[in-house]
């Protein structure tokens, strides 16, 4: 099948600029002028920060404003199978052609000046967002937040904080307070922030910033609360209590984002039905996901195939937490991560919850973990290890040895994206 159009010139925009992350604002300035300042030409705008769950929520307000009959643009990144799912226009994902135009004005309006992939690309969905109407524009923060490429809004409806913990030290700070720091970026003055739950010294540091600021905080567990009772969802705040359905979402941390995207969409005055639609329609690939169809899994008759893209301890620990809620049933993981990742700390919390893990290499990935070291790493974490070919290979083997197990395919998107691609 021949390549859409627009992913031959994705690959050139990766030549623009050698580091494939370089945080700055300056290159996104630059070219937002020349292309005439769509950021300040948007829907209001719902920036999202955090370490975990920022897609969640993201698809939760999504889900929510449609709920209550708004339109809403929506940015997220990285996309699992092809480009073109980072960027929503008016709730829908942006076509080829529309995708091909931005693409080639925003190349040619930055004539070949150095610019990352990511930055470009942002800018395009702005253009985007900028030339077509909606309600709000909801932008998920790629990296960080202080200097991303979506931190260019001057003062938009509202920001959100999901949880923040340890991941992409060797860009935002090896200490969790100096990685809230980078998290806080987004705060802006006299913007009220919607904050989920935070470790004391993060929360401290994000208050710091919102009082500097003047950015009044809606914080969890000091003005709303969350959780789940009798099978339901419960969250109050100080204009009441809702009663809602647990999140389609599967997971106990889905209770937590719950509550963060029902902060947000209380705050910009939406209904109860608005807030049932946010727990109950969204969807959200790749995060616990329940493969149902494809040729992966008619491979595989037998079994439960599940598929999450989570990459750190914090992110190994919401999916034990996940897997032990389960209904009991042979649990085998087919793990594959980047050589970035702290691959131990997001094992340990699984080994528990797992017969063996079979590693492999993600495919057409340079920075990909060896499947020896990701072995080695799960035998460490106190988990028997087998390498294989591929996620196929992996889910033939362990099928072979036991038909009816649940198998996770986890460790990071980039596997997730491949495995999607592959199972069609």
């Amino acid at each position: 099948m021949t390549a859409p159009a627009s992913d031959i010139i994705l690959e050139r925009l990766m030549s623009l600029h050698p580091k494939v992350i370089d945080l700055t604002l300056d290159r996104v300035w630059r070219l937002l002028a020349a292309l005439g300042n769509p950021q300040t030409a948007l829907p209001p705008v719902i920036h999202i920060a955090g370490t975990n769950g920022k897609g969640s929520v993201l698809a939760m307000i999504r889900a929510g404003l449609e709920g209550a009959g708004q339109v809403a643009h929506a940015y997220t990144s990285p996309h699992l199978a092809r480009f073109h799912e980072r960027i929503r226009v008016a709730g829908d994902l942006i076509d080829e052609a529309a995708l091909l135009a931005l693409l080639t004005e925003c190349e040619a309006v930055n004539g070949g000046a150095p610019i990352t992939y990511f930055e470009i690309t942002t800018c395009a969905a702005l253009l985007a967002f900028a030339r077509t109407p909606a309600d709000y524009t909801l932008l998920e923060v790629g990296l960080g937040g202080r200097l991303d490429a979506t931190n260019v809004i001057a003062r938009p409806a509202l920001t959100v904080i999901t949880p923040v913990s340890i991941d992409h030290q060797h860009y935002l700070g090896e200490t969790l307070p100096e990685i809230a720091g980078e998290k806080a970026g987004i705060l802006k003055r006299g913007v009220p922030c919607v904050v989920g739950p935070q470790s004391p010294e993060g929360l401290e540091v994000i208050e710091a910033r919102a009082a500097r600021l003047g950015a009044p905080l809606i914080a969890h567990g000091q003005h709303w609360h969350v959780g789940a009772d009798r099978g339901r969802l419960i969250y109050q705040d100080e204009t009441g209590l809702l009663d809602l359905p647990l999140p389609n979402l599967p997971g106990p941390h889905q209770i937590d984002n719950a509550g963060i995207a029902i902060a947000a969409l209380r705050h910009l005055r939406l209904n109860e039905a608005a807030c049932e639609a946010a727990v109950s329609r969204a969807f959200w690939p790749a995060r616990m996901q329940r493969l149902r169809k494809g040729p992966l899994v008619d491979a595989a008759p037998g079994a439960e195939l599940w598929l999450d893209g989570g990459h750190n301890p914090s992110a190994g620990a919401a999916i034990a937490l996940t897997l032990a809620a389960l209904p009991p049933r042979p649990t085998w993981l087919i793990c594959g991560m980047l050589n970035t990742k702290d691959i131990g700390g997001y094992l340990r919390p699984l080994a528990a919850h797992a017969r063996a893990l079979y590693a492999v290499s993600i495919p057409n990935e340079a920075a990909t973990l060896p499947a020896a070291e990701t072995a080695r790493a799960a035998r460490a974490a106190g988990l028997a290890a087998h390498e294989a070919e591929s996620a196929a290979a992996a889910i033939a083997a362990i099928t072979r040895l036991e038909p009816a197990a649940r198998i996770l395919i986890c460790g990071s998107l980039y596997l997730a994206g491949s495995v999607l691609r592959e199972n069609g």
